[in-house]
């Protein structure tokens, strides 16, 4: 009985009621307001991207309107990929830790929107750019989903009892 009772306090939530240091909530919060208002300009980049270079780049045709709302169906693909980004990184954080999860989708956005600028043009390696930009937006949403629910967790999850719904309100 007494294994029981420890292992679900080993299960609960890191901060005990009244127990909260309000500074370590505030930077926690901050923190997570800052990465995920980063993650977010670098998702956005990609809708400037999509609008300017690559209809032109990606997706050509000799119907504009054709390349247009191909390169715009991209940027469908990585909200459609959030909240599953979400599922996949939630389940992961309550397994492995919420710090690590989250690092890993703060690093994988970056290194995901670094790639689509590395990536090759329809012209250099065909059809392959766009199916590989596809992918890339694929995993660039996954990230972004991991990341943004993982900051709202975590910054919950250091709040004071009576802020918690303050807090979840910072990174969005």
């Amino acid at each position: 009985m007494a294994s029981s009772a420890s292992n679900a306090t080993t299960t609960a939530s890191p901060q005990l009621p009244g127990v909260v240091d309000e500074s370590v909530a505030k930077k926690v919060a901050l923190a997570a307001l800052v990465g995920t208002a980063l993650e977010w300009y670098d998702f956005f980049l990609f809708t400037t991207a999509a609008a300017l270079v690559f209809n032109a780049q990606y997706f050509v045709s000799q119907d504009p309107f054709v390349s247009a709302m191909s390169s715009f169906a991209t940027l469908a693909v990585g909200f459609v990929a959030r909240p599953i980004g979400g599922f996949i990184f939630g389940a992961l954080g309550d397994k492995v830790g919420r710090k690590k999860i989250l690092m890993v989708t703060i690093v994988g956005i970056g290194l995901v929107t670094g790639l689509i600028g590395l990536l090759p043009n329809y012209m250099t390696i065909g059809v392959a750019a766009p199916i590989l930009l596809v992918a890339l937006r694929i995993l660039q949403g996954l990230a972004v989903g991991g990341e943004w629910s993982g900051a709202v967790i975590i910054a919950v999850e250091n709040a004071p009892v009576a802020k918690r719904a303050r807090y979840a309100a910072l990174p969005q």
